[in-house]
Order: C-alpha cells, then sequence, then structure tokens
C-alpha cells in the first residue's frame, strides 16, 4: 500500500527513532465479505497508541521466507479498545491469501509500531465535510476516521462515497448503516456498484462525469473552506476520481488520496528515473542503523534496501514502493536517486532525506542513517 492523505506537515521534523516491534495476539477474526476479513489484535499491556488513518505491517513467513506487508487500520483510537485491520484477498497476493486461510485466533503475529501520514487532528470546535470517494478496501482508513470525526467533531459531517464490484463486497455494509442511522443528518453514505441487481435503487457503473455531477446535488455544498476531499482504492478509480474533481475547479490542497499498491515500483517507471539521473553503477553504500555501521556494494538492478536486506542486514521497511516511509533515512553525504519520492514531504527532501526501499546510489560517498 501506498500511504499520502492530510499532507504532511512541512515543518522541519527530527530524524525518527527505529521503529518498535509487537507480538500481537489475535483475539477476533471477523469474515467482512466472501474474500475480506477484520483481524482484531488485543492491546499489549503497555498499549500501543496510533491515528486514526494510520497502518500496522504485519511481519510472519510465508513459503519459507519474511513477508511484509502494510494494513490500514480500520479501528479508532477514540471508539475501540481494540486495534483492527482489514485485509482483502488480491489475485496473486502472497499475504493476503496467506492470512485468511491460516491465521487464526489466539495466534500470536509480529507487527510494526503504526505508522502513515493519511491523518488528521479531531478538534470538538471543529466545523467541517469530509466528501470521501472509497473503492472495495480502500473503505477501511475511512472506516477509522468516520468513526473518529462521528465521535470527536459533533459539528462535522462525512459524505461517503463507496464503489464496489457488487452487493456481496461492501465491507462494513451493516456498519455503515448502523453509523448512518446513528448518527443521522451526519453520515450520508453513497454505494455505486459495477455490477448491480435487478431491484437495485442506487447507482451503477463507473464513476464518470454525469454521475459525479448527480452525486453532488445529493451532498450538502459548505464551500470550499470547509470542505475536504479525501480518496482511497485502486489507482484507477482515484486518478478517474481526481480527473472529475480538477473539471469541478476543486483546488488540489482540498483533495487527500491513501493508495493502495502491489510492493514493487514498475519497471517503466525505474526505466524512467534512470534515464533521468544517467546510467546507474555498482556502488559503495553506508548505512548506520541501530547504533552499528553497515558497508556493502549495491548494483545498478537493486535498491539499497533489498541489498541490505539480501546480506541479512534487518533494516526497518514497510510497503517497499516509496510511500510510506518506513524505510526513512537521512543521507548524511553523497547523493541518492528515487523512483518515488511521494512518500516524503518537500521539507523532508530538502533536508537530505531518501527512502532506502526505491534509492540507488550516483555517487561513491553515499551515507545514510536511520534512526
Amino acid at each position: 500500500m501506498a500511504f499520502s492523505f492530510f499532507k504532511k506537515s512541512e515543518k522541519k521534523e527530527a530524524a525518527p527513532a527505529g521503529p518498535h516491534y509487537y507480538d500481537l495476539k489475535v483475539k477476533q477474526i471477523v469474515q467482512e465479505t466472501k474474500d475480506a476479513i477484520s483481524i482484531v489484535f488485543e492491546q499489549p499491556q503497555t498499549k500501543i497508541n496510533y491515528k486514526s488513518g494510520q497502518f500496522l505491517t504485519l511481519i510472519t513467513t510465508v513459503q519459507g521466507k519474511e513477508v511484509r506487508r502494510a494494513y490500514s487500520l480500520c479501528s479508532s483510537p477514540f471508539t475501540d479498545a481494540d486495534l483492527a485491520v482489514t485485509v482483502k484477498r488480491v489475485d496473486q497476493g502472497l499475504m493476503s491469501n496467506w492470512l485468511p486461510d491460516n491465521l487464526k485466533a489466539g495466534q500470536t503475529i509480529k507487527i510494526m509500531e503504526p505508522m502513515g501520514q493519511f491523518t488528521t487532528e479531531f478538534d470538538a470546535k471543529r466545523k467541517r465535510h469530509l466528501i470521501m470517494f472509497a473503492g472495495g478496501s480502500g473503505i477501511t482508513p475511512m472506516m477509522s476516521i468516520i468513526k473518529s470525526i462521528l465521535t470527536q467533531e459533533p459539528e462535522s459531517i462525512l459524505s461517503l462515497i463507496y464503489c464496489n464490484r457488487d452487493i456481496d463486497s461492501i465491507i462494513f455494509k451493516q456498519t455503515l448503516e448502523k453509523l448512518e442511522t446513528q448518527y443521522e443528518g451526519r453520515l450520508h453514505v453513497i454505494h455505486v456498484l459495477d455490477n448491480a441487481p435487478m431491484n437495485w435503487q442506487g447507482y451503477s457503473g463507473l464513476l464518470n462525469h454525469d454521475m459525479l455531477t448527480k452525486l453532488f446535488e445529493r451532498i450538502p455544498d459548505w464551500g470550499i473552506d470547509k470542505t475536504t476531499y479525501l480518496m482511497c482504492g485502486p489507482e484507477g478509480m482515484m486518478k478517474n476520481v481526481e480527473g472529475l474533481l480538477a473539471e469541478r475547479k476543486i483546488p488540489q490542497d482540498k483533495i487527500f488520496k491513501e493508495s493502495f499498491v502491489q510492493g514493487t515500483i514498475k519497471d517503466a517507471k525505474k526505466d524512467e528515473v534512470a534515464a533521468a539521473g544517467g546510467a546507474l553503477q555498482a556502488r559503495e553504500v553506508t548505512v548506520r542503523y541501530d547504533n552499528q555501521e553497515f558497508k556493502f556494494v549495491v548494483q545498478p538492478d537493486a535498491t539499497i534496501l533489498q541489498t541490505a536486506l539480501d546480506q541479512g542486514i534487518d533494516l526497518p521497511y514497510s510497503c517497499q514502493s516509496g510511500l510510506c516511509t518506513a524505510c526513512r533515512g537521512k543521507c548524511l553525504s553523497g547523493q541518492v536517486k528515487l523512483d518515488e519520492e511521494e512518500g516524503l514531504s518537500k521539507s523532508e527532501r530538502a533536508e537530505g532525506y531518501v527512502l532506502t526501499c526505491v534509492g540507488h546510489p550516483l555517487t561513491d560517498d553515499v551515507v545514510i542513517e536511520i534512526g
């Protein structure tokens, strides 16, 4: 998955400490739909704090190899005693298929502490309108934010446009209905189905210009100053929504997104970056982490992180797509080319922060400090 929603602060940030890891006990596994489950974890004795919209990185061994995948929290720190993430099966998804087939209540699984910038602060005096576009499992971080807004900001309202394949694939369908009833007038859910049943009274088909125009006629207009647009779901859906909002002249600073990706940067993107920065060469890199210093040579077709992992150096990481920032480090010397920069704010890039999972050394003097 990739992460970026309520944009990162552009204030100066100190280098983060190394991430914390926990072994969490699975309290319950909830079958949300035929191909989606929610995993509920017991809070450890020392409670794990998190923000609505953040994610957990789950770490386990699949087919003899350690696998890490990031899943958004659907629980809210304000309304839920436990931590919960939702996992949806995907074609050839290594972890997303292993978890529902193998994980049982009572077992423990290793996780990395909550991370992610798809968050916002809550204020009981605040009055705003969040218009949310979710597709499939993209509802997961939205659910966390919805529960928090409804309980922490009594003057704010939410409009959720939720796109799914069919009625049976709607995750949290009953929960959303209950919240809509409980907070009548503050939460408005509009479902859009690709394949609608014969008696379906709602919207069906792809979200296009005409449909969005009709949808906005049903959504309260609080003015641009009090309205924020959020989106999370398949890349195709979000690009479509971004285009439609651009047609409506919605300012970019009012639009925030959280992306789910497969965990690798496309080859075309790598080629584009390599071409822009010149031919990559095998170069030695020095990484300082956890009070140790590691030196290793990174080949042109490898990233700094992957090279370290292949040599048994346990650096922190999660998405491996340059978006979650779990692998973030500060480049103290030398130059690093990134395949993807979306995970870093402008100030972080200016201060020399890089992402090892998508980073390639461009010079022979690269030194990176993590944590």
